[in-house]
């Protein structure tokens, strides 16, 4: 199988081949693997190979699996192989291996796909970007020297150019959106507890992050989610296993009603300013939904954007101190002598400085957004609105300079973290994370399901996404929207593996 010929087809449509004898799951695999060769030392999607191990699970797969060997590529951070290195996108954590496979690794198997490398993560997958210093940093494969997002940049920086049809991914405050956003993809995120973390965790940033997948197309990602959802034995959300999401595809949704919002409670006191092209993509998804026969109603959602900013700030620092601690006990090294990026350290000091009764009262306003976001959903299907402020960045425009990180440095004096933290350093701390993505965190905190989905092409030649977000547990119906957008505006008449290749000559 040429090149060429495997980037036509999504994951379903490899499959099919497949499954009809036109090609062999070894020509599909072999495929992929040159795709590594040639596009990955441009591309850097790609931190980890497993050639012959990938060979060797294909030769044990099972005919009859839904996805009968279509390669793809898991996330260098939570999605544990057994016995093979898991670096958390950090030179701390380079040799350290699980030990055993992660439940969305062995549900992603049984449905017959093939890993065959990871993909490039930030540092303990931390930012909206993806500049690990332990790694080279992914590119846009849309044009060279532009990020592709974060933290599943690696992933979409894979699909997007050309390496596999779909790579899984996880997203705790965009990082699934944004990296679509930025690539021309579809991104999904389901709602909490729809995809366990079992068994190495129970939740991760109390219920914040789920995993699930970018993809080239919608049956893709529902197509996965039909094979990978459902409750664990053990873990906190006892969300049954539900079927009917590809089934769903070929039924139109229902005229619904939808709110369409440039997000603007969401980014205020962050000092956010939409780029034009973001406002063209939300107010070219309003006039497609009406045309397609949705009441579309400008509304913004109800939520005080600087508590939930605040919110969101207070318990990332204090997952990431308690994560430093995790790999502190994992390496046997202590948490100050730990080969971490100056940002991690600085962030995770402050964390560490955090009162209980900070981080619970932090907690309890993801409550109040959610019964806040419920009550929006009574009188609305759907709210469309930016994914984040502007297309892709330039590879190292949000990365901390070395000014910012030399004042992060201070935090190491004892007494500091908790003088910063009265100083407002959280507030400053928002603005620098948080003013050119405000959008994606809302979902996150309440657990709903949202996408991004490919909406327009800016004037850099840079795609931008819109994000839907529907009501909680109505996964199902997010997709149908999704699969009638796509329908409607032809996601794929364009490959931007191909303007890379031009690029890079």
């Amino acid at each position: 199988m040429h090149l060429d010929e495997y980037q036509q087809y999504d994951a379903v449509g490899l499959a099919e081949l497949i499954c009809r004898r036109e090609v062999s799951r070894d020509e599909v695999l072999e495929a992929a693997l040159t795709a590594i060769e040639k596009l990955n030392p441009a591309l850097n999607a790609v931190v980890r190979t497993r050639y012959e191990r990938a060979r060797q699970e294909s030769q044990k797969l099972p005919a009859d699996t839904p996805f009968g060997g279509v390669p793809t590529l898991s996330k260098d951070l939570l999605m544990g192989l057994a016995g093979e290195p898991l670096a958390f996108g950090s030179a701390s954590l380079a040799k350290w291996c699980p030990k055993e496979d992660a439940l969305l690794i062995q549900r992603a198997r049984a449905a017959g796909l093939v890993f065959v490398g990871q993909t490039a993560t930030p540092e303990l997958g931390l930012m909206g970007i993806t500049e690990p210093k332990a790694y080279p940093h992914p590119q846009n494969p849309w044009r060279a020297g532009y990020s592709p997002g974060g933290s599943s940049g690696g992933a979409a920086s894979a699909v997007a150019g050309g390496i596999v049809p779909m790579a899984l991914a996880g997203d705790g405050g965009g990082s699934i959106r944004i990296p679509a956003s930025y690539c021309g993809l579809f991104g999904f995120k389901p709602s909490r507890g729809r995809i366990p973390l079992a068994p190495a965790h129970g939740e991760v940033w109390q219920g914040a992050v789920i995993e699930h997948a970018v993809t080239r197309s919608v049956r893709d990602s529902a197509s996965l989610l039909e094979q990978i959802n459902g409750m664990a034995a053990s873990g906190p959300y006892p969300v049954p296993r539900e079927t009917g999401y590809v089934a769903a595809l070929s039924v139109p949704p229902p005229p619904l009603r939808i709110a369409i919002s440039l997000g603007e409670p969401l980014s205020q006191g962050l000092g956010t300013t939409l780029s034009c092209e973001v406002r063209l993509a939300v107010e070219k998804a309003a006039v497609a939904l009406a045309a397609m026969g949705h009441e579309v109603e400008w509304c913004d959602p109800p939520v005080d954007g600087e508590a939930l900013a605040d919110s969101y700030l207070t318990l990332y620092l204090g997952h990431l101190a308690a994560d430093l601690a995790w790999v502190s006990q994992q390496t046997g090294i202590s948490v100050r002598k730990l080969d971490i990026e100056p940002s991690t350290r600085a962030i995770g000091r402050l964390g560490a400085k955090l009162s209980a009764r900070d981080y619970e009262l932090a907690k309890r306003y993801w409550h109040m957004a959610a019964e806040q976001m419920s009550l929006f959903h009574q009188r609305y299907d759907a709210l469309v609105m930016p994914v984040a402020a502007d297309s892709a960045p330039k590879i190292g425009e949000l990365y901390p300079s070395e000014a910012r990180e030399r004042m992060m440095s201070l935090l190491a004096i004892p007494g500091v973290p908790s003088l910063a933290l009265k100083a407002g350093m959280l507030k400053r701390l928002a603005v620098d994370a948080l003013s050119r993505t405000p959008f994606t965190q809302l979902a996150n905190l309440t657990g709903q399901p949202a996408m991004s989905v490919p909406m327009h092409i800016g004037g850099n030649g840079l795609p931008v996404g819109v994000q839907v977000v529907g009501r909680l547990g109505q996964d199902k119906q997010l997709l149908q929207l999704a699969a009638a957008m796509e329908q409607h505006d032809d996601w794929q008449h364009f490959l931007p593996q191909q303007a890379f290749r031009a690029q890079a000559g």
